[in-house]
């Protein structure tokens, strides 16, 4: 083996960057969304922050969801974009589109209709429950908007088209961050709204996202712009291959998200102050995250390709190649977080507005989770780049709900309410128990090749023939 068949030759890096950059930018700045409600809200105060932090948790969800469903559509769409199958693509387009309406509205219902339910899941405190349900009732209405942000950019990006969602990301990134300033401190002529005026801004600048995906698309008469009726042009079996593929993705990440959520009700349990901690490092984690999501987009792109047009050594070679690159890049972006953390931290404290608890929290827990994305990236890269990309949707389910339902969330809940250790001490416990066996496992499925599902006929003949060749 040499040093190219696991970091990579010059035309993989040369493809790897053209997708990847572009993906990990517009997941940056989508990103920060949340950091820049989270940088004006931190003014308002410990309780603000934690309330906002726990409000959206539950978009946080729905969004997953829809990040769920556009997975299982990946599946699908790199390997029908590996034989230009481009109607195929349109029917998963209308199928995903009706799923993520009916996903979105549901969180929008239950969010509008029973917000002190939603909060009460995290948190029993008057204060807390009040300023959190003045936010979630306004900003649910973002719901569908992200959810069709969301499918329209992974179709773009899925046939190659990944600057389009870039684009729009920075020019709503832009207007989330002037609305969030005017609505919540009163600048630029605007009413002084706050923590209303936060959620208000992140509606107006959502609902700009796929506005202007559509609008651009029209312009440029991309693969969006395909007869309507293509995109429900499909038959009983297309729905059922299209599900029995999607499904057990998108309930991965469903009950993924609801895993967490438990966790997260654990952690804002213990105390607000340390909920309001964990909320400053998760806001700045979900820049560093961008990294793997534009490494990990760019493996289902080129891995998904390959195989789908029945090229699968490439496929197997490019798969080997990311799953040493993202982990990798976990501990090289994870020791830069450690060593930036009082700058990062001291970004969300300024004067008295937080106490010495928050702070301190947010210490701590930034120099163990961002050692630990080592250990996360590794399965990360399986599940949602090498083995979706692959076709095996189901494998990935299994060992990624198994290891947070079965092992992590047991044991965090015992250190919590039983043996009652430190804040830290509990989030170790949650991140170790799910991620250590789930990295050995999702190794090990890796290493059998199970994974190799092709959904085309030149992916299922090419399967044939690179088994021959093994034996």
């Amino acid at each position: 083996m040499k040093l190219t068949d696991y970091l990579g030759d010059k035309p993989f890096w040369k493809v790897t960057v053209r997708l990847a950059v572009p993906v990990a930018l517009q997941n940056v700045l989508t990103s920060s969304f949340q950091l820049v409600d989270t940088l004006m809200v931190s003014r308002l105060g410990d309780v603000t922050l934690s309330a906002v932090g726990m409000a959206a948790q539950w978009g946080w969800m729905a969004g997953l969801l829809s990040f769920g469903l556009c997975s299982g559509m990946s599946v699908f769409i790199s390997q029908y974009w590996g034989i230009q199958n481009l109607k195929g693509i349109r029917r998963v387009m209308g199928l995903g589109l009706l799923t993520a309406i009916f996903i979105s509205m549901a969180f929008f219902g239950v969010a509008y209709c029973a917000p002190e339910w939603v909060l009460g899941l995290f948190n029993s405190d008057p204060a807390v429950v009040d300023a959190g349900c003045r936010y979630l009732r306004i900003v649910c209405f973002s719901y569908p908007a992200v959810a069709l942000t969301y499918l329209l950019s992974n179709v773009l990006r899925g046939t190659e088209r990944v600057k389009l969602p870039l684009y729009v990301s920075i020019v709503t990134t832009i207007a989330n961050a002037f609305a969030d300033y005017g609505l919540i401190f009163g600048a630029f002529g605007l009413p002084r709204l706050g923590v209303e005026g936060a959620a208000l801004a992140t509606c107006i600048s959502s609902w700009l996202g796929p506005v202007l995906i559509l609008i651009f698309s029209a312009f440029e008469k991309n693969l969006l712009m395909g007869p309507v009726r293509e995109l429900f042009a499909f038959r009983l079996r297309d729905v059922g291959e299209f599900y029995a593929r999607a499904l057990p993705v998108t309930l991965n990440e469903g009950l993924w998200a609801l895993g967490m959520l438990t966790l997260n009700r654990i952690y804002a349990n213990i105390g607000y102050e340390y909920y309001a901690g964990m909320t400053i490092f998760k806001t700045f984690s979900e820049l560093a995250f961008a990294f793997y999501v534009g490494l990990g987009n760019a493996c289902v792109i080129m891995v998904g390709k390959s195989i789908g047009k029945g090229k699968i050594r490439r496929g197997v070679e490019d798969a080997r190649r990311f799953s040493v690159l993202v982990p990798l890049m976990g501990l090289i972006v994870g020791l830069t977080m450690v060593a930036a953390r009082k700058p990062l931290v001291a970004l969300f404290a300024t004067g008295d507005n937080l106490s010495a608890t928050t702070i301190a929290t947010a210490y701590a827990v930034t120099i163990f989770c961002s050692l630990e994305y080592f250990f996360r990236n590794i399965s990360y890269v399986q599940v949602v780049g090498v083995f979706r990309s692959g076709g095996d949707t189901l494998t990935g389910m299994f060992l990624d709900l198994g290891s947070l339902w079965l092992v992590s969330i047991p044991l965090t809940l015992i250190a919590a309410r039983v043996l009652h250790l430190p804040f830290l001490g509990v989030v170790m416990t949650a991140y170790l128990g799910e991620d250590i066996p789930k990295s050995i496992f999702c190794m090990r499925h890796f290493l059998s090749m199970r994974w190799l599902k092709p959904v085309t006929e030149e992916g299922r003949e090419g399967l044939r023939l690179y088994r021959e060749e093994q034996k």
